[in-house]
């Protein structure tokens, strides 16, 4: 017999009984058939207490009784084998079994005419008669198309943003007093000296504080800055008076 409901299931049958469970082609969800016990394990179970039984009662009065419970029990185990395989009564239980599964379930899932899918009523789409994978439902397809642009515009802003505006090359500061790795304070870790640049007042170049003349030009740093007018001690360097505007 050829079956349309059967692509999406698992069988969970035993030798004891038949129970199938169905899953929709969608999101997986899966619905469980009512489980059937199995005639045939019933009496596979009755023909070996019987045989047991007998074999019991052949043990005490012996004779033609024993002789008796012996075939039984051996009847019995024969059964029994051919049971706990696939015998052709388990298979015709299990085949007529899981075509009533079938008949049992399929009113729980729905058949897109479009992909043939059969889906469960989450997802399925009543508005317009498919399932969701070929008519998704507009709010929730509204809500997904809103947040793949609200992270695709958030990563772009991210990539557009200036985040940090650091050096990228690092210097070693060499003390100019010791002449030793001096860190990255304002004095060295060696000796204390302060490690700050000036100005050399001829040719501008930047030169580290202790140093008396510039490496640039060769002027000598301790150049006086005081106003010969107004007496104003100037920084190192400037050209003009910041007091009174006289020309250093």
């Amino acid at each position: 017999m050829l079956h349309a409901f059967t692509r999406n299931h698992s069988d969970h049958s035993t030798e004891a009984g038949f129970q199938f469970e169905f899953f929709c082609d969608c999101c997986g969800n899966g619905f469980k058939s009512t489980f059937v016990p199995s005639s045939t394990y019933g009496q596979k179970q009755r023909s070996e207490r019987f045989g047991r039984v007998a074999s019991t009662l052949g043990g005490l009065i012996g004779g033609k009784a024993g002789d008796l419970g012996w075939a039984l029990e051996r009847g019995s185990n024969a059964l029994g084998d051919r049971f706990s395989g696939q015998s052709p009564e388990w298979r015709k239980e299990h085949e007529r079994a899981f075509d009533e599964a079938q008949e049992e379930i399929r009113p729980k899932f729905v058949k897109c005419p479009a992909c043939n899918k059969w889906v469960c009523p989450d997802c399925w789409n009543e508005d317009e008669g498919l399932c969701i994978d070929c008519a998704p439902r507009e709010a929730g397809y509204v809500a997904q198309a809103r947040s793949r642009a609200m992270r695709r515009n958030i990563d772009e802003s991210a990539e557009a943003a200036t985040v940090w505006q650091g050096k990228i090359e690092t210097r070693t500061t060499v003390c100019p007093k010791c002449g030793k790795p001096a860190g990255s304070g304002k004095f060295c870790n060696n000796c204390g000296a302060p490690l700050g640049t000036q100005r050399c007042p001829n040719c501008g170049a930047e030169v580290a504080l202790g140093l008396k003349f510039c490496g640039e030009c060769g002027s000598p740093m301790q150049k006086s800055g005081k106003c010969p007018s107004c007496g104003f001690e100037n920084e190192p360097g400037m050209k003009f008076c910041g007091e009174c505007g006289t020309k250093l």
